[in-house]
């Protein structure tokens, strides 16, 4: 998995992006709820999915890329998982002859990350950060193209 640089409540009251008295009120429905510490705190308004993103990828050394202009290759979706992709909004990025970069949401998903360690067969998995907008909507559009696609064999 990956290693832990921080707690994510210390990285973002460093950055001032949230106070002591917001962090313990989320930090405790948190726990109440079993929800994740970052999802309560967007939830409540404390902070954006973008101040989550930075912080999360300072917490675990990972680097964040907006999809919004990136190229996806199809093809290589078509490699993995209607579950691994559309489900778990997990879009394989880049292959070269060691590796595969994965674009998720959440690095403490750890379904998410095993499963796409396992469907990455003899390839390293890499990953990468990215805003739930973004994979959804990218989704979207590769959803009509696959369809689109599959009707020309028709």
């Amino acid at each position: 998995m990956f290693k832990i640089n921080k707690p994510l409540g210390e990285i973002l009251k460093e950055k001032k992006m949230i106070t002591e008295e917001k962090l313990q009120e989320a930090l405790k429905e948190s726990k109440e709820k079993k929800e994740f510490l970052g999802q309560v705190l967007i939830r409540k308004g404390f902070i954006s999915e973008d101040d989550l993103l930075k912080a999360l990828a300072e917490q675990f050394s990972l680097k964040v890329v907006s999809l919004k202009y990136k190229y996806i290759n199809v093809n290589l979706l078509k490699r993995f998982s209607p579950t691994l992709i559309f489900d778990h909004h997990c879009l394989p990025l880049e292959e070269d002859e060691n590796s595969v970069t994965f674009a998720i949401t959440n690095p403490l998903d750890i379904w998410t990350i095993k499963k796409a360690e396992e469907e990455a067969g003899n390839l390293k998995a890499k990953f990468v950060l990215s805003s739930l907008e973004d994979i959804k909507e990218v989704i979207l559009r590769c959803k009509e193209y696959l369809k689109k696609e599959m009707l020309k064999g028709i």
